[in-house]
C-alpha cells in the first residue's frame, strides 16, 4: 500500500509548512549552491534531464531553489538524453554526443551544478576533465549523488541494470522509466570523489547527508521502519553525498 500523506506528516510534522522535511537533501544541497549563485554566473547544468523535478507541485519553494533562469546570466543544459531540451529552466540546451567531449567552450563556466548524475558516469576520470576544461579558473561545482554504502546504492548494484526501471516505477509510482538510466557507482564514495577531483585539479569537500527514506514510500510500515533506521543510520552509511568544489 503506498504511504499516505497523514503517514508522511507523522514522521515529519514539519512537511505542512512548506511542502519539505527538515532532513530534505534537494534543499540541503540548493541551498549551497544558491549561496555561490550571481547574477553574473554562467551556469551549467550537467545531466539536466527534461525538468522533471517541476511537475511537483508539493512545494514551489523547493522547485524554485532548482530554477536558475532569470536569476543568473545565462544557464545551459548538457544531457545525453534529447529530452533535455523541454527542461522550462534552461536558456540553451546541447546534447552530448560524445561523452569526452562536451558542447561547451573552454573556461566559460562560472558555477556548474550536478543533481544525481555521478552514479551514471561509467568514467569519471573524463568527466572530471571536462568539468575542469570547461569551468573558468576559480569556478565552482557542486554535485549531489547517492553514497555507494548507502543500502538502496547496495542492493541497486546487484540488481542488473535492464531490471532497475521496472522496480524504480514500483517503489517510486511518480517516476517515469525513462527517467530511469544504468547505474555504475564508480565514484561514489568520500573517498574515490576526493580522490579523483583533487587529481583533476579541483579542492574539493564532501559532506554526508540523510534524507528522508524516499525509495521505501511504497509501503507504510517500511517507511515508518526507514524513518527510525535513518535517524539512526552511522555517517558512512548516509544515504547522500553532497559535493563542493573549486577549479584551481
Amino acid at each position: 500500500m503506498p504511504v499516505k500523506h497523514a503517514t508522511t506528516l507523522r514522521a515529519y510534522p514539519e512537511i505542512g509548512y512548506g511542502g519539505y522535511t527538515r532532513c530534505d537533501g534537494t534543499v540541503a544541497f540548493y541551498a549551497r549552491v544558491n549561496a555561490l549563485l550571481t547574477p553574473d554566473s554562467h551556469v551549467l547544468d550537467i545531466g539536466c534531464g527534461r525538468g522533471a523535478c517541476f511537475d511537483d507541485e508539493s512545494s514551489p519553494w523547493r522547485n524554485s531553489l532548482r530554477n536558475f533562469r532569470g536569476r543568473a546570466r545565462h544557464v545551459t543544459g548538457i544531457d545525453v538524453d534529447e529530452d533535455g531540451d523541454s527542461n522550462p529552466s534552461l536558456d540553451t540546451f546541447h546534447l552530448i554526443k560524445d561523452h569526452a567531449n562536451w558542447p561547451i567552450e573552454d573556461d566559460s563556466i562560472d558555477l556548474a551544478v550536478s543533481n544525481y548524475v555521478l552514479e551514471h558516469v561509467e568514467d569519471p576520470a573524463a568527466f572530471f576533465s571536462e568539468c575542469h576544461r570547461v569551468l573558468k579558473p576559480g569556478g565552482l561545482i557542486c554535485l549531489q549523488t547517492p553514497n555507494r554504502y548507502s543500502y538502496v546504492s547496495m542492493i541497486a548494484s546487484v540488481i542488473p541494470n535492464r531490471f532497475h526501471a521496472r522496480i524504480t516505477s514500483k517503489v517510486q509510482d511518480s517516476r517515469r522509466s525513462d527517467d530511469v538510466f544504468p547505474t555504475y557507482y564508480r565514484c561514489n564514495t568520500r573517498r574515490a570523489v576526493t580522490r579523483i577531483m583533487r587529481r583533476a585539479g579541483f579542492d574539493v569537500t564532501v559532506l554526508r547527508h540523510e534524507a528522508e527514506p524516499a525509495y521505501l514510500r511504497f509501503s507504510t510500515l517500511a517507511y515508518r521502519l526507514g524513518v527510525i533506521a535513518h535517524r539512526l543510520m552511522p555517517p558512512p552509511l548516509a544515504s547522500t553525498l553532497l559535493i563542493y568544489a573549486r577549479k584551481r
